[in-house]
């Protein structure tokens, strides 16, 4: 039998039962005044025959909660009145327990499979929420009588809490409450209505024993903490309230952030500032890509009309251009620029000596809070001669002056692909090697199929599903790479240029943090909570060197949680977000992402409508000669909520903002089909994708009556 059809079954029994209780006036049994005109006569039976009295009462009990009918408080009372407080307190304890507990299940069996399938991805935040606190959630609502109990029952069903964990919960949660109504049944002739038992007294003391287990919490986490930190000197005054060790992207948000309201903060840097975004990774990679895109275009010119067009590259002077667009930012990052800002720029190598204390250039600074932002360096494999070759990794790239003639990419990643096509585009005969079945494997197959299949056409040679194994020198000039694919199949490539783009690798030596004892994750990063803390609650991390996304935007926006959360914990703390994370792959065209993919959708079960537009249809594309690329919208069914979006296509990584505003504020589809785009251009894509959907969501029926009432109007 299917479970579609036991979740039937199960809905129509419960409703039968639920019926015949109410029409059959069962019900006005379960009163205070049918209680206290049967009391004696209970009482009697009790007295003969205690076993049986009790095991129909509890059956009777179970019954109630299990399928939420009224009477669950008299009975309670009934316990106290009938069987004194100690037996009625166990009686009702465990009888509510699995009342609630198969309340529960029934209402995850029913419902609570089906929530989780159609609205899996909205409930993520909450369902990682419950996984990580949900007993704590639980025990706060159990121990408040104001909270309808079948309620809790219902709702707690469509969450991912454990049956083991919501069944002890539950009865740990249940028994101050019941003790209370245990007691007051003992009192029954006093009382007029169940109502007389919820006094102002009785509330207060409900509500201060709700936020027991919040406090338990903070207390537990801060004797944590001091287990931590107790075997350190806390100094009585610091010089900073907080160092940063870094000045990448994330180390340069924090320092700003926290001299804008007014911290005394230090950055300490090593090397350059700016960090690898601005010195060895995004700066000069698009100025790469910039000169090796006018290349590109100034040999199509007959596609523009051009009776003859063309361009000669020279690498001495487009790795000049690169430097020169490095020093033109440089001002953005430079130590001048934070000095003025109110940050104590130190120039050195820091080495933590404790959690208070950062030594620098042989001289200590005591510090509340530090925060980590020491970014990555290029991964360099195991492979077999490749330290006998003068390879390039985006470090040392940038210093090269002369183009080798077959270049050799190790990696089909999104660094990868940008610097193959742009060296291909200047002039070396370039072979990519990827061990993955694909190139950049986190999109979707199409879209990595229409990328392999662009880099081909203009010449590139693509070889996916082999891993380099070694690497030897030529009798002649050059190098070979041996690579083999899973099957031992080997390939041998010449080459007189290589560059290592396997990704990269968190830098977490160097400055202590191993010989504190920091924690590191299983990618070997430093691993991190929700609230960016490293296991020492005063020191922070952030960017690279944590992860689990490798940009320069999400290293920002994770240092603004740093600098916030150091600063201003514990009066208050912000959970990192996470919710809509967008990148860019800046090949041509460019791939452009936030939100889930196809692939992704599909690997956690979320059923999804997609809204696809050819950006071949668009007027501006087709004027500009980029007529190539799509749009991909995924909704979840008859929703115009946005899930995710793939952008493939000139200037996608630009486009794709008015997505991520969507996505951010909760913008729908609809929306965006209302909003007026400036025609010729390229976001039109933005809203014709936005029409896609609508024409497939489109009032049929009401439609149809509107044919009808325009012909007769004819």
């Amino acid at each position: 039998m299917s479970s579609s059809w036991m979740r039937l079954i199960l809905l129509i029994v419960i409703i039968t039962f639920v019926a015949a209780f109410i029409l059959s006036g069962a019900q006005s049994y379960l009163s205070l005044d049918v209680l206290k005109l049967k009391y004696d006569s209970i009482i009697k039976y009790y007295s003969e025959y205690p076993i049986q009295t009790l095991a129909i009462y509890s059956c009777l009990y179970i019954i109630v909660t299990a399928l939420s009918l009224p009477g669950a408080a008299v009975m309670t009372l009934a316990a106290g009145a009938l069987f004194g407080f100690g037996v009625g307190l166990v009686t009702v304890s465990f009888a509510s327990t699995i009342g609630a507990t198969l309340a529960f299940l029934a209402s995850r069996l029913i419902v609570g499979d089906y929530i989780q399938d159609k609205y899996g991805s909205r409930l993520r935040t909450i369902n990682e929420g419950f996984r990580k606190d949900g007993e704590f959630y639980l025990l706060s609502i159990r121990l408040v009588p104001l909270f309808p109990f079948f309620l809790v029952n219902l709702l707690m069903g469509l969450t991912p809490i454990s049956i083991i964990s919501y069944f002890i919960i539950s009865q740990i949660g249940m028994l101050p409450g019941t003790a209370v109504y245990i007691f007051a049944g003992t009192q029954l002739a006093d009382l007029d209505s169940i109502a007389g038992i919820m006094s102002p007294g009785i509330i207060a003391a409900f509500t201060l024993l709700a936020t027991f287990p919040l406090i338990a919490k903070k207390v537990l986490r801060a004797h944590k903490d001091n287990k931590i930190m107790g075997k350190f000197d806390k100094p009585k005054s610091f010089d900073y309230n907080v160092m940063v060790i870094g000045a990448g992207s994330g180390g340069l948000v924090s320092a700003y952030i926290a001299a804008a309201v007014k911290a005394k903060v230090a950055l300490v840097e090593a090397d350059k500032m700016g960090g690898d975004c601005l010195n060895t990774g995004c700066v000069p990679s698009k100025a790469l890509i910039r000169s090796a895109k006018f290349v590109h275009d100034a040999n199509r010119g007959n596609d523009f009309g051009m009776s003859r067009s063309s361009a000669v590259p020279n690498i001495k002077k487009i790795m000049a251009r690169v430097k020169r667009v490095i020093k033109a930012i440089e001002p953005h990052d430079s130590i001048e620029r934070y000095s003025s800002l109110g940050v104590d720029c130190i120039k050195g190598s820091a080495m933590i000596i404790d959690p208070y204390h950062v030594e620098v250039n042989k001289q200590v600074y005591s510090t509340k809070n530090i925060i980590i932002a020491t970014g990555a360096r290029p991964f360099i494999p195991p492979i077999k001669g490749l330290d006998k070759v003068p390879y390039y990794t985006s470090d040392n790239l940038w210093d090269m002056q002369k183009l080798p003639k077959e270049l050799v990419v190790l990696g089909g990643g999104p660094i990868g692909c940008e610097l193959a096509q742009s060296f291909q585009r200047l002039g070396a005969k370039v072979t990519m090697v990827e061990m993955a079945p694909r190139l950049l494997n986190r999109e979707d197959v199409d879209v990595s199929e229409l990328i392999t299949a662009r880099f081909k056409s203009e010449g590139i040679k693509v070889i996916t599903g082999y891993k380099a194994q070694s690497i030897r020198k030529k009798r002649t000039e050059g190098y070979t790479l041996t690579c083999a694919n899973n099957a031992g199949t080997e390939k041998r490539i010449s080459f007189d240029g290589l560059i290592v783009a396997l990704g990269r690798q968190a830098n977490v030596e160097g400055y202590g943090a191993k010989r504190l004892g920091i924690e590191l994750d299983q990618q070997g990063r430093v691993a991190a909570n929700d609230f960016m803390q490293t296991n020492f609650p005063n020191i922070y991390v952030c960017g690279d060197v944590t992860g689990p996304y490798q940009f320069t935007h999400t290293a920002s926006h994770q240092a603004w949680y740093c600098a916030v959360n150091a600063l201003f914990s514990p009066i208050k703390q912000f959970r990192v977000d996470y919710s809509v994370i967008p990148w860019a792959t800046f090949t041509d065209p460019e791939v452009a992402r936030v939100g889930l993919n196809e692939q992704e959708a599909q690997q956690q079960d979320i059923t999804y409508e997609l809204s696809y537009y050819d950006l071949s249809q668009l007027d501006r594309a087709l004027a500009e000669e980029e007529a190539h690329g799509y749009l991909k919208v995924l909704t979840p069914l008859g929703s115009d909520k946005i899930l995710g979006v793939t952008f493939v296509g000139a200037h996608a990584g630009d486009l794709i903002h008015e997505f991520i505003l969507a996505m951010k504020h909760g913008i729908g589809l609809n929306k965006i089909l209302g909003t007026i785009h400036i025609y010729p251009t390229m976001a039109e894509s933005v809203k014709f994708t936005a029409g896609v959907w609508r024409r497939r969501n489109s009032p049929k029926a009401a439609l149809r009556l509107l044919e009808v009432f325009h012909r007769w109007r004819l």
